[in-house]
């Protein structure tokens, strides 16, 4: 096979291309798991306990039964439905249907029947008996010694996770300027489009799953074992999917539900959720109150940090750390980090695009603006002083490239930063300011996983990959790598994925690890492929194989150019009709760490008078290696960028502190920023530091990094222009109004 030197130039890699599926998914053509109809399928709902903290002392499912077009009822006394669920250090910590309810929401019984309308009318038509207990939802007061117990034992969720380099009191002690701050962050919810579900069938003892998820293999695994089925049993396919930000990596009590139907009823059944349902129990991200102290020297060197964190991943064991870029993103000797989780009667987060980060970065970059001031420094410069060469929580492992300073520079550059700073402030009502803030990501997968590149005799390609895509343009992004290397355009490279029974082995899509992960592996594949045409080509052609080069699907000698062949007319491909190449992953680089980083700027208007906030510019510098596909990079960038404004300035879940039910589980009440919330011309600036270390395609993670500094950078901005500094998202005209009247007062 050729060796997979790093590409230098490249023609079809980093150009703006459509979406090799965009016409099935804007016409309605492609077929998502919400959208599959099997024949004689039944529909599925589910029964969920509608309070905080309850016990199911009897479940009553009689008149269930009899509702017209009723064909099973589930609950947690039916046969194989005692299946664990949420586990902990020392085992499971829940069950399917567990009678201990410790949220809104928790499942309680499941109904299928022939009609969604009817397995929703039965599903209500289960009558429980409840012994309702006490419950806590907020995590500061279920710290106390006389809070109610979502689990025995108390309410901390295990010991604090700590992290410490050097001496913080000595760093402190050499400090010119300390500043020490507070901040909370809400829970927020995913909320993709399609909501979460599956199909399951039974054929014999083998499981299908149709499902919306972002790792076919780590679910198949998963529901292999919650089944206690070979692996070579249970069938997990996934062609399309409408979002999941992290939501989708697990699996779910409704593909558990759904398949365990399947098989009392002999047949296929579909199991999606709600919307008012998709708020309550698939995944959020962790609320924190976050405490941070930092320390500089008057030139503005970073002397210490010290970061206390408190998280709740709800009612069930999830990360809920946030200090990560406290200990990595600033060279700084002396850091250290403790960050204690608590239960709360709540659903259990999951991951989310960036879990964490975001609310380091609010915090973080908060802070460092706040120093800044103090020191009578450019929030820019002291950013700039304290750039990082290596991973400091990672042992001090070389990056395999840091475009943090680019990233700075140039997106200053770009916005006009020096410009605006200069810029004196509006007069009157309605005021203006500019804001920045960086971010890193701090997660590089794991390097594993296959793809074959089938070259068929009439010139056309076919691409196997179990990657995922998740809406991010991966199966794009990844015939673009093939026509790199073989020349053929990419609407006539078939690309088939995410399905365990026909596709090899691939890592979850999440973490920003897909294309960094999959990309190379596609590209080894097409070499192999690539490698076989020449040989065929050099026997055809009597030249010799070095001496050839693939231009535009024609073979050619360089020092011979009227030697010539075109790939379809090799006659040892017309004999053979089919090429397979298989590509695998090399390790990533020993002793390096490859890590993508990102700086965004903002500017804000402030209307003093009503407290509205409305975001004017954002611009986001990436260094996330190579731009792979122009136009899927640009669409992470503003999604993520997106998804900032509302982690800033519009989402959070509110739970009724009377009842401890959800206030606001539609998209009516959270809200989601739309087309009104963000600016006219967002900008997209990618900034590549050509890295040949990372891997043979030089690119890095994208989808996490684009979301995570865009809310410190808008509360930066509001500072800026008021004077007022926002600890506690979302910014929205309420707590505004607030601040800005209790400064007229001088309070």
């Amino acid at each position: 096979m050729t060796a997979l030197r790093p590409w230098t130039e490249t023609r079809v890699v980093g150009t703006a291309r459509p979406r090799i599926d965009g016409y099935d998914r804007v016409s309605g053509s492609a077929v998502y798991a919400r959208d599959l109809v099997l024949p004689d399928m039944l529909y599925a709902a589910f029964a969920r306990c509608p309070h905080a903290h309850a016990r199911v002392r009897k479940v009553d499912t009689r008149r269930a039964e009899t509702m017209p077009g009723v064909q099973a009822v589930l609950t947690g006394d039916s046969p194989g439905a005692k299946l664990p669920f949420y586990f902990g250090e020392k085992g499971p910590l829940s069950w399917l249907f567990d009678p201990h309810c410790r949220f809104e929401g928790e499942e309680v019984a499941a109904v299928a029947a022939e009609t969604q309308a009817q397995a929703e009318a039965a599903a209500r038509a289960i009558e429980v008996d409840y012994e309702e207990l006490p419950f806590v939802v907020d995590m500061e007061r279920a710290l106390k010694p006389d809070a109610p117990a979502v689990h025995e034992g108390g309410n901390r969720a295990g010991e604090p996770d700590r992290y410490q380099r050097g001496d913080v009191a000595r760093g402190f002690a050499e400090a010119e300027a300390v500043v020490e701050m507070t901040f909370r962050t809400p829970c927020a919810i995913h909320t993709p489009m399609e909501t979460h579900g599956s199909v399951a069938r039974w054929e014999g003892d083998r499981l299908t799953i149709w499902d919306t998820n972002q790792g076919v293999f780590d679910l198949r695994s998963a529901y292999a074992q919650f089944f206690q089925l070979p692996l070579s049993q249970v069938r997990v396919a996934s062609a399309y999917m409408g979002g999941g930000f992290g939501s989708k990596l697990e699996p779910g009590k409704y593909t558990l539900a759904a398949a365990l139907l399947a098989r009392q009823t002999g047949r296929p059944v579909k199991l999606f959720l709600s919307r008012e349902e998709s708020f309550l129990c698939v995944g959020n991200r962790p609320p924190n109150v976050l405490t941070l102290r930092a320390g500089a020297r008057k030139d503005g060197t970073l002397t210490a940090l010290q970061l206390t964190s408190l998280g709740t991943g709800g009612a069930y064991p999830e990360g809920t750390s946030a200090g990560y870029l406290v200990s990595d993103l600033y060279t700084c000797p002396h850091v250290k980090i403790e960050e204690t989780a608590v239960y709360v009667n709540a659903g259990k987060a999951r991951a989310f695009r960036a879990p964490g980060f975001p609310q380091g970065a609010w915090a973080l970059e908060q802070t460092m603006d706040a120093l800044a001031l103090k020191l009578g420094m450019d929030p820019l410069a002291l950013r700039l002083k304290n750039v990082p060469t290596v991973s400091q929580r990672r042992n001090n492992l070389p990056f395999t490239s840091t475009g943090l300073r680019q990233c700075l520079e140039d997106g200053a550059k770009a916005f006009g930063w020096a410009e605006a700073r200069r810029r004196p402030r509006a007069a009157g009502p309605l005021v203006r300011g500019i804001g920045v803030a960086a971010g890193m990501w701090g997660w590089d997968g794991e390097a594993r996983g296959s793809a074959i590149v089938r070259f068929i005799a009439d010139g056309s390609v076919s691409l196997t990959t179990g990657a995922s895509d998740i809406g991010t343009g991966t199966k794009t992004v990844l015939a673009m790598v093939v026509s790199e290397e073989l020349g053929v355009p990419p609407e006539k490279i078939q690309v088939d994925h995410a399905d365990t029974a026909t596709t090899p082995y691939a890592v979850l899509s999440g973490g920003s690890q897909t294309t960094h992960i999959n990309a190379p592996i596609v590209r080894a594949a097409a070499l192999d492929v690539k490698q076989q045409l020449m040989v065929m080509a050099a026997e055809q052609l009597k030249v010799e194989e070095g001496a050839l080069e693939l231009r535009d699907g024609v073979i050619v000698a360089t020092n011979a150019p009227d030697k010539k062949v075109a790939l379809k007319d090799l006659a040892a491909l017309q004999e053979q009709q089919v090429l397979v190449g298989v590509g695998r992953r090399d390790p990533h680089p020993k002793g390096k760490v490859a890590l993508p980083f990102v700086v965004h700027f903002a500017e804000v208007e402030v209307d003093t008078r009503t407290g509205e906030v409305r975001v004017l510019r954002l611009l986001g510098a990436h260094d996330s290696g190579r731009v792979m596909s122009r136009l899927s990079y640009e669409n992470q960038v503003f999604g993520g960028m997106t998804m900032g404004i509302g982690f800033g300035m519009t989402e959070g879940r509110v739970l009724d502190r009377n009842t401890g039910k959800m206030a606001n589980a539609n998209w009516h009440d959270y809200k989601i920023p739309t087309a009104m919330d963000v600016p006219a011309e967002p900008v997209c600036l990618p900034v590549d530091p050509h890295d040949t270390e990372c891997n043979s395609v030089g690119a890095k993670g994208l989808g996490e990094p684009a979301t995570i500094p865009t809310a410190a950078a808008i509360a930066n901005a509001v500072f800026d222009a008021t004077g007022i500094r926002i600890s506690e998202t979302p910014i929205n005209p309420t707590q505004m109004a607030r601040l800005l009247a209790e400064r007229r007062v001088g309070r």
